[in-house]
């Protein structure tokens, strides 16, 4: 009876341990620049937003080279002092050609 209350046991945790995991959800618009730094996959996030503004727009082409520039600027503008505070979106918003 213990060694099945114990197979139990495990089989459960191991059941909790891989949902606790199984999602992260994330609000963009509360990323500030300095977490965006910071951030282990921050190109995901670049590639995620690329997406969702060129959708908005309607704009199904996406130019690479264009896209690693625009990242590679992107990255430079969050370290500027007067930007680590902001909210990427907001720094986005303010920079896209209209």
């Amino acid at each position: 009876m213990a060694r099945c209350f114990a197979r139990a046991f495990v089989f459960l945790s191991i059941l909790a341990a891989q949902s606790a995991h199984a999602q992260v959800s994330v609000d963009f618009s509360k990323i500030t620049c300095e977490q965006y730094i910071v951030m282990p996959k921050a190109d995901s996030i670049a590639i995620w937003l690329s997406g969702y503004l060129h959708g908005g727009r309607r704009d199904p082409v996406i130019d690479v080279n264009k896209f690693e520039e625009n990242a590679s600027n992107f990255r430079a503008a969050c370290r500027r002092a007067d930007n680590f505070k902001k909210p990427i979106m907001e720094l986005i918003e303010a920079n896209m050609p209209k």
